[in-house]
């Protein structure tokens, strides 16, 4: 299986010619044009060809996939994750999407510690910010700020950043 990040959801059914909404985070499907995306359905990531596909509004849109063919097999797949496979990703080298990132570790460079991984990036406030599982479960906050990035290893998926002190403690 190529390694794959989570792009959206799949909705509701559309029609009766087994379209579905599909809510996106990362447009990447679009951009480069690709054929396919993953499908997550009883804990396997499985490949999906479009069909077609249309945009509904700026984060949803109404797909096809090949073998899909009625409402009844298009409900099948509501609620199940969508992902895209990171080798046909239109970012360069040093360029990567907030959405590629999840799934990364953070590692303080301070203490060498690794602090958790990435499981979304919030970008609802002004400050950008990592939401963090740490090894013990807990959520943590992390800014997501340039200037307490040392360096973002896509090969292993780590960044290795200055944690602000106190901040493990909150």
């Amino acid at each position: 299986m190529p390694e794959t990040f989570k792009i959206g959801r799949l909705g509701k059914t559309h029609g009766v010619k087994g379209e579905i909404s599909f809510h996106f985070t990362d447009d990447v499907f679009d951009r480069v044009d690709a054929d396919y995306v993953f499908i997550e359905t009883e804990g396997l990531q499985v490949p999906f060809f479009f069909e077609e596909y249309r945009f509904r509004n700026e984060d949803t849109a109404i797909v096809k996939f090949e073998g899909i063919d009625d409402a009844t097999r298009a409900a099948q797949f509501t609620g199940c994750d969508v992902y895209f496979p990171r080798e046909l990703t239109d970012t360069g080298d040093e360029e990567l999407t907030w959405t590629e990132i999840v799934g990364f570790t953070i590692a303080d460079s301070g203490s060498g510690q690794t602090v958790g991984e990435i499981t979304a990036v919030d970008l609802s406030t002004i400050n950008t910010l990592f939401e963090v599982r740490t090894p013990e479960g807990q959520s943590l906050l992390i800014p997501a700020n340039d200037d307490l990035i040392d360096e973002i290893d896509r090969q292993e998926r780590r960044i290795t950043m200055r944690i602000p002190e106190g901040l493990m403690e909150i």
